[in-house]
């Protein structure tokens, strides 16, 4: 059962908007993870099928307390992969459905006029997902830029320097590599680079993370010793992030209702060597904001649930669009969280963020909770050289930052920066800064190199 309990998890959280595939898997704790990765694979390449076979066999409706994600896993060993070599009492469940499942599945083929069940499948492979390059980004607790460079180069990749155009990243091939033309401790390889085993990977000095999910904590920019809440944290990449631009100075309140996805968080978070947070199992909506334990919170990052959409690397079965009723539901979980983010008392800056390509999660969101915060907090026009704004859904929407595979080469994603009113010369002076690149001083370009910081890391044996 342990498998398909797995395999169910991992449905549910990209379902969620929660991560890719291999990220899920790799992060689901699970001691088998090739076996996982190829069931969790192939049951999504079957995807369309198996929700057909669910209702012309009415599994789901006779089997109430059978969850929709584990039923797919079930039925795709069944009929499609090894024959249910485990699973307890749902293998003894499905077994029972197995003759009107068959049935099913020989009235589809009929249907269909095919012979083989590989033939039922639709043709995939958008495109976008071979376009975007493989991103991996230092972590800055354990070592720096320079020593993995070096460590890559003596596994026999070609350094070729800073990129100074996303095309540049676009014409990457074989073993060659990149630094990030806008973030400072980002490397690029091309894509389908696999580094799962890699022992930088293994040992937490380097966080396999889409550019686009970086931009959240990058933007954020709390300042070492800063008091910062991930609202909803899991699988906490961008806690990692955060936790390195705060140095591990400062604390982190880290927030996610599920027992099993905060236990993988906390284990991840120790392999990258994070110490200043503190997990809660939580909806960050039941959160008190004044609550004397976040009375110091002046950073928020809110990455809520969102339709993930975006998640151009996922397979083509992961795709389907979301109903109206469902983004309808999403919008709404999305504006109640961003309303109640912006009413911790000391909170000066927030970054909204979702992995959606849908108006009505992004720009919809922040248009309606402005206009009940209007007064109070303001959109940030952040990272101007950014190629890829915000839809003209009202103004003032191209301040938000779109991340896609097109423009950007890199996951679909939305970002808008928002912060608490304060005297115009004051934020006309400081805001740039902090907003285009956190690690600058004040009117450097994203773009301009980095300045090194000297501090010792730990470097990675081979």
């Amino acid at each position: 059962m342990a498998l398909y309990g797995a395999a169910a998890a991992v449905l549910r959280e990209l379902e969620r908007g929660r991560g890719g595939v291999k990220s899920l898997v790799y992060n689901s704790g699970f001691p088998h993870v090739r076996q996982l990765y190829a069931l969790v694979s192939e049951t999504l390449r079957y995807s369309p099928v198996l929700e057909k076979l669910l209702d012309g066999a009415a599994l789901l409706q006779a089997e109430k307390k059978l969850p929709p994600q584990l039923a797919k896993v079930l039925v795709y060993d069944l009929l499609f992969g090894k024959g249910l070599k485990c699973g307890g009492r749902w293998k003894a469940l499905a077994r029972r459905h197995r003759a009107r499942l068959q049935a099913e599945l020989a009235r589809l083929k009929v249907q269909h006029r095919v012979s083989r069940n590989e033939d039922l499948l639709a043709p995939a492979a958008s495109p976008a997902a071979s376009q975007v390059p493989r991103y991996v980004r230092v972590n800055t607790l354990k070592t720096c830029v320079d020593d993995v460079v070096d460590f890559f180069k003596r596994q026999g990749y070609s350094y070729l320097g800073k990129a100074a155009s996303v095309e540049e990243l676009r014409a990457l091939s074989g073993k060659k590599f990149l630094l990030d033309l806008h973030l400072p401790e980002l490397l690029v390889f091309p894509p389908q680079t696999d580094f799962h085993d890699n022992v930088l990977y293994t040992s937490g000095h380097i966080i396999l993370q889409d550019k686009a999910s970086c931009l959240p904590a990058f933007l954020l920019s709390p300042a070492p010793g800063s008091h910062v809440i991930d609202a909803c944290a899991a699988p906490g990449n961008k806690t990692s992030h955060l936790a390195a631009i705060l140095q591990n100075k400062g604390q982190i309140f880290a927030f996610d209702v599920d027992t099993k996805r905060l236990a993988t968080m906390n284990t991840m978070l120790m392999r990258a060597g994070v110490t200043a947070f503190q997990l809660a199992q939580q909806d960050f909506l039941t959160v008190d904001p004044t609550d004397p334990k976040y009375r110091k919170v002046t950073h928020i990052l809110l990455d809520p649930s969102c339709s993930g959409s975006g998640m151009v690397t996922r397979l083509p079965q992961e795709e389907a669009a979301p109903s109206a009723e469902r983004l309808r539901a999403l919008a709404g979980f999305q504006r109640k969280a961003l309303s109640h983010a912006l009413s911790f008392p000391a909170l000066q800056r927030l970054v909204y963020s979702t992995c959606s390509l849908h108006q009505e999660e992004n720009e919809a969101v922040v248009e309606a909770v402005l206009r009940d915060h209007g007064s109070a907090f303001r959109l940030v026009n952040t990272f101007p050289s950014w190629p890829c704004r915000g839809l003209a859904a009202f103004p003032g929407a191209k301040s938000c930052l779109r991340a896609s595979p097109a423009t950007t080469l890199t996951q679909g994603f939305f970002v808008a920066v928002l912060e608490r009113h304060r005297d115009r010369d004051a934020a006309s002076s400081s805001v740039p800064a902090a907003a285009e690149n956190p690690q600058s001083t004040e009117g450097t370009e994203p773009g301009a190199a980095p300045k090194k910081r000297k501090r010792k890391k730990q470097k990675v044996k081979e």
